[in-house]
């Protein structure tokens, strides 16, 4: 078998190959990724039927772990949209902020919605809303896209149940001994949130300070009465809000071992978001006969395509382990003590090369859950704080190679060369903010806890 530098080139070329075609051909990441692990396990010099046993096992083990989550987390999104509690939430922090201060409404709401919502559907989902918000208070749309996409992109690059984060945690978890997935995901939760409030406030000054020079026209499709006429019964502002904070707070708690022992499987991820499920139906004011048919089911369908990658991200992943690089490479980074800083450059550069944050991030993680040991981050809360850094680090840099660099830019009415002075600079002062944030937290969590 393959050995030393030889191996770590070969993991070169892997990553390479990812990049090129997911970019330069556009090959979804699903068959890159399974490929890619195939080249990667026989090139290294592992059996073929050793190669497809590790593929399988990885793929079926990172399903497994984080299957129910993802689908859970989908379906929560869905429902919070189509029953209105979105535009409910976003009603009451439009009151509450007034009409002089919508960027910043837009802001807050957008960092709670995406808890659940995926960054690119939440975009599309609330792009009605934020045209009519914008033509409402007169705010330029590039405004309104840098303080909306800001939030929404930072707590999906670091808070599960979004893909990536998600799948790095049941990478860790397969690896490190100190922590079970469930301890791993409570505390990626509670400090992810956390860690994500700094990308948002960036966001939001960088969006009403810079982005604002940069005048660009809403025109809404419908203006914001219109749209809050459409909904004849919305759900209580409680309710809006329960599903969405609901799990949070049950996964947090079981994290930080506040529930009494009988009720501790509630705040196991699955079950607490299985619960979100549940009252995020119960808030729906009334019912209609699509509601556990077609509502249900498009939770499900949105999910798959993002299972299937992230799955296929734990079968690189297991071949990685399979052919020792991480023991090596730990070996050859141990004397370059860049820490905290590795994990946030490697998931950087493979993002800025590539353009997805999920694939930055589960191609990044079982490679750093190898090298934890080298890094002094093997214990205690180190495994966590080495995931928020990856997570930092997927934040940037989004330009067109991004899909929700688009997604951005087509429906907020902006020209591609503004959308890279305005929406590219803010991902990269996001990740910055972001990933000082997280040291700073480091130097006392590390050191203390």
């Amino acid at each position: 078998m393959a050995e030393g530098n030889t191996l770590l080139l070969i993991l070169l070329i892997s990553f390479i190959f990812i990049i090129i075609l997911t970019t330069k051909f556009k090959v979804n990441p699903f068959y890159v990724l399974l490929l890619a692990a195939a080249g990667l396990g026989l090139s290294a010099g592992l059996p073929a039927t050793d190669v497809i046993k590790t593929i399988t096992r990885g793929f079926g083990n990172t399903l497994g772990s984080i299957g129910i989550i993802i689908i859970c987390g989908t379906t929560i999104g869905v429902i919070v949209e189509r029953s209105g509690a979105a535009f409910k939430l976003a009603d009451f922090f439009l009151r509450i902020a007034g009409k002089k201060r919508v960027p910043m409404a837009t802001s807050i709401f957008g960092y709670t919605v995406s808890i659940p919502i995926f960054c690119d559907s939440g975009y599309v989902i609330l792009s009605p809303l934020t045209k009519a918000l914008a033509e409402h208070a007169k705010i330029s749309m590039t405004v309104m896209a840098v303080v909306l996409a800001s939030a929404l992109y930072a707590t999906h690059c670091l808070v599960p149940p979004h893909p990536g984060p998600t799948a790095a945690v049941a990478a860790f978890s397969e690896i490190i001994q100190t922590a079970t997935q469930g301890q791993l995901m409570g505390r990626m939760v509670i400090l992810g949130l956390i860690c994500a409030i700094p990308g948002v406030v960036v966001g939001y000054y960088w969006g009403t300070r810079f982005a604002k020079k940069y005048f660009v026209e809403a025109k809404p499709e419908v203006t914001y009465e219109t749209l809050k006429s459409e909904y004849e019964h919305l759900p209580s502002l409680f309710m809006s809000f329960l599903p969405i904070l609901l799990p949070v707070i049950l996964i947090g708690l079981r994290a930080l071992s506040l529930l009494p022992e009988t009720l501790s499987f509630i705040g196991l991820p699955e079950v607490a978001l299985m619960l979100g499920v549940g009252f995020a139906l119960l808030g729906i004011p009334k019912w209609r006969a699509d509601v556990l048919s077609d509502w249900l089911g498009d939770g499900i369908k949105a999910a798959g395509v993002i299972l299937a990658i992230t799955a296929a991200g734990g079968s690189f992943g297991a071949i990685i382990r399979a052919t020792n690089i991480g023991q090596f490479l730990g070996q050859e980074l141990s004397g370059w003590e860049m820490g905290l800083f590795l994990p946030f450059l490697m998931a950087a550069a493979i993002k800025t090369a590539q353009g997805s944050s999920t694939v930055a991030i589960i191609t990044t993680a079982p490679l750093v859950a190898e090298l934890l040991p080298s890094m002094g981050l093997s214990q205690g809360w180190g495994p966590t704080f080495a995931l928020l850094a990856m997570g930092a680090g997927s934040i940037m840099v989004s330009h067109a190679n991004d899909s929700f660099f688009w997604v951005v830019s087509k429906f907020s009415n902006l020209d591609t060369n503004i959308a890279l002075k305005v929406f590219t600079t803010a991902t990269f002062l996001t990740g910055v903010a972001t990933m000082g944030f997280i040291y700073l937290l480091s130097l006392f969590f590390l050191s203390t806890i």
